[in-house]
């Protein structure tokens, strides 16, 4: 299966889980709320372009929007953490190309600790950005952090949960095309 094809198939599962299953389960708490599509952003390939990072983003985000009704509220937070991402990838990567040969981000790529920082770093990017779209302002810090702690750490169960149940087949990167 090539890369494109593989990665609108994750586009559209991802949107769908989010849609149709995390987005239906009723509220535990008004700080609570399970999210897991901008995972798609943070599997993409590494040799992606910059401006296809920040497409694959905004695309993410307003299909998302599209099926939630909130033009524009999930598109900005993907974009930004779109934007964000190479640098990320590039402090916690390894700097000796011989120990760094995957085509995309996983544990089995980047180490489980440099990986879960990696996905720590950008949901509290993405959430915290999110939760003060949301609110338009930020009213009182302490719910607004709270919300934020709250959604960030269901949201890194769900991706622990999700690469232990989906470990994905890791690909080397070669010097072929």
């Amino acid at each position: 299966m090539s890369d494109l094809l593989r990665n609108i198939v994750r586009l559209l599962l991802f949107i769908f889980v989010q849609v149709y299953i995390l987005n239906q389960i009723p509220a535990l708490h008004q700080y609570i709320i399970p999210i897991i599509y901008y995972l798609f952003i943070l599997w993409l390939p590494f040799r992606i372009s910059r401006i296809g990072l920040l497409f694959a983003g905004f695309v993410t985000g307003m299909t998302l929007d599209y099926f939630m009704n909130s033009p524009g509220l999930h598109a900005a937070p993907c974009v930004l953490i779109a934007y964000l991402r190479p640098f990320i990838i590039n402090i916690l990567s390894p700097k000796e190309t011989a120990e760094f040969n995957y085509r995309e981000p996983s544990p089995r790529s980047m180490g489980w600790t440099p990986y879960l920082v990696y996905v720590l770093i950008l949901t509290i990017f993405h959430h915290f950005y999110l939760v003060v779209l949301e609110w338009w302002s930020f009213g009182s810090f302490l719910h607004l952090l709270i919300k934020v702690i709250s959604t960030t750490a269901i949201s890194m169960l769900l991706v622990i949960i999700t690469e232990l149940l989906f470990s994905r087949k890791m690909n080397y990167r070669t010097n072929t095309a």
